[in-house]
């Protein structure tokens, strides 16, 4: 099994680029994720979001958990759970306009803590964006207005914890799935492992890297790229002991952006146009009901009410 990809960032600033540019785009063809050091976001800042993150989940969360626990009776379960995770969430909305004021029992300080950190990422994200453009041969700028609406991108961030649990063999910490979006970047526990990705038939650990971004591409990248870019099926197995933090951003379409093949690239394939042109917000009604199952059907169900989806041409001035 080859090496999980880790892509050093700093290395895109001299002579190691174009090096740097090849493992970014065999990353996206061969895995949908790679793993990102020296990303620019300080290791202090990082620091803080973890530190007030667990401080959140043991002071509001814990006892809601183990609640939820006790009322389900998962303590003692004897056959395999396939309807819930073993997971502990809130959720943070950060683009089009940010809910962070909103959210309840955050203390002042992680509010101030994770718009910051959510700033960072967005840039970030654009970053990355641009360079699967350079990639692609895309004209800079493409990809984020095609993820944009009328009101730009939807930007928000998946707050997890995962929990010890004592039958991690019939829960799952989160199903397997892939994403709906367009390009997630994950900050996760450097100590507790748990996620794993499905490649070539078998599932492989995305390994816990201390100060690293996790990158995955989601549904959306796939289709935007005519398939060039797979999204990629994952899960995270619950572990027997330790707590693992999970901080998942998602930079996804604006909810009444068009989506489909960059017309650049399917002109270049001899398969043509092979994915569906569809509003994003009705793809998020479908996927929905449907997340924990396999993409495939979801793009043939898009394709076949793709009819209805009026086009317009993507500027990227």
């Amino acid at each position: 099994m080859a090496t999980f990809p880790v892509i050093n960032m700093e290395k895109l600033n001299g002579e190691e680029r174009a090096a740097t540019m090849e493992m970014i785009k065999d990353a996206c063809e061969s895995w949908g994720f790679f793993e990102l050091v020296n990303h620019g976001l300080s290791h202090e800042l990082m620091d803080t979001v973890e530190r007030m993150t667990k401080e959140h989940y043991k002071k509001c969360m814990e006892q809601r958990f183990k609640e939820m626990v006790n009322s389900k009776g998962l303590e003692a379960v004897q056959n395999e759970v396939n309807d819930l995770d073993w997971e502990s969430t809130f959720f943070l909305r950060h683009l089009p306009v940010s809910n962070i004021s909103e959210v309840p029992d955050l203390e002042e300080e992680y509010r101030k803590v994770m718009r910051e950190f959510a700033g960072k990422l967005e840039k970030l994200a654009e970053e990355l964006l641009d360079l699967l453009c350079e990639n692609l041969g895309l004209e800079k700028g493409y990809l984020k207005k095609a993820l944009s609406g009328a009101k730009g991108p939807n930007f928000g961030t998946k707050v997890s914890n995962y929990p010890p649990c004592p039958r991690p063999e019939l829960i799952k910490g989160l199903r397997p799935h892939t994403d709906a979006g367009g390009i997630i970047l994950l900050f996760q526990d450097d100590k507790v492992s748990g996620l794993q990705l499905l490649k070539d038939g078998e599932w492989v650990d995305v390994p816990p890297m201390r100060h690293s971004i996790v990158i995955n591409i989601g549904d959306q990248l796939e289709v935007i790229t005519n398939g060039k870019y797979k999204s990629v099926m994952h899960r995270v197995i619950a572990q027997t002991d330790g707590n693992r933090m999970s901080i998942a951003s998602f930079y996804n379409p604006g909810s009444d952006a068009v989506i489909y093949p960059a017309q650049a690239l399917v002109e270049k394939e001899e398969n043509k146009e092979a994915y569906p042109k569809f509003v994003f917000e009705d793809y998020m009604k479908l996927y929905a009901g449907l997340k924990f199952q396999a993409k495939e059907p979801r793009f043939e169900t898009m394709k076949k009410m793709e009819s209805t989806v009026k086009l317009g041409p993507i500027a990227t001035i």
